[in-house]
């Protein structure tokens, strides 16, 4: 089976054990609106690249994963040897559950479900995520307040239906119940810090990336 990737196929996955992260971004115009106050629509774009980047990099860098997809309605800045999967851009959840059922498909029953805006996430982080998540067959890292998803991993061939929005931590962890899923928690600096506020931003600028934007 072959899947249509931005008006080309999808390259074969490659067969060695590990788990395929797919990395969901919106079109980059409509990323991180809510900043619009503390910085400029150029700097915003700036800012969401650099993070795609930074995800990006600890996924190549991550032991346990062999292939890297991002779902998006657009390729914009993502290499060109990193599939992008089309998403209309009318429903994440969705496009995500689209996505794990093709994979499923080709094979790969190991899934990680990884935002696009965790800038200090690391190779480390991933790898960890994974590894519990092949103890009950998932594993959720959420946001610093306990109540969003953060991160995902999925490791089974059942269908998986995605509840990010609203409450997403304690929908997923109904979901994976439902799904007769163990649940494995992970608590990682790296994957708790999302950027979605002029706060989160003063973070950020503590590790010189608003600098390294305006350079």
């Amino acid at each position: 089976m072959s899947l249509t990737v931005q008006g080309r196929l999808m390259p074969r996955l490659d067969q060695r054990r590990g788990a395929c992260a797919l990395i969901a971004i919106k079109e980059r115009t409509r990323c991180k609106t809510r900043l619009s106050e503390a910085l400029g629509s150029a700097a915003r774009l700036e800012l969401v690249r650099s993070m795609l980047t930074a995800v990006l990099s600890a996924a190549r860098g991550a032991h346990t994963v062999r292939q890297i997809i991002v779902v998006s309605p657009e390729r914009d800045s993502v290499p060109a040897d990193v599939p992008v999967l089309a998403d209309t851009g009318e429903c994440l959840n969705g496009a995500l559950t689209q996505a794990h059922r093709v994979l499923r498909e080709l094979g790969c029953w190991e899934v990680v479900i990884l935002p696009a805006d965790l800038p200090t996430i690391t190779a480390a982080d991933i790898d960890a995520l994974v590894r519990a998540g092949r103890q009950d067959g998932f594993a959720i890292a959420s946001d610093s307040v306990g109540v969003g998803t953060n991160a995902l991993c999925l490791a089974s061939a059942h269908p998986f239906r995605f509840q990010f929005g609203p409450d997403s931590k304690r929908l997923h962890l109904k979901e994976a119940e439902r799904t007769g899923l163990g649940a494995q928690l992970v608590r990682l600096s790296g994957l708790e810090f999302d950027v979605d506020s002029p706060a989160d931003l003063d973070r950020l600028d503590r590790q010189q990336w608003l600098a390294r934007l305006q350079a």
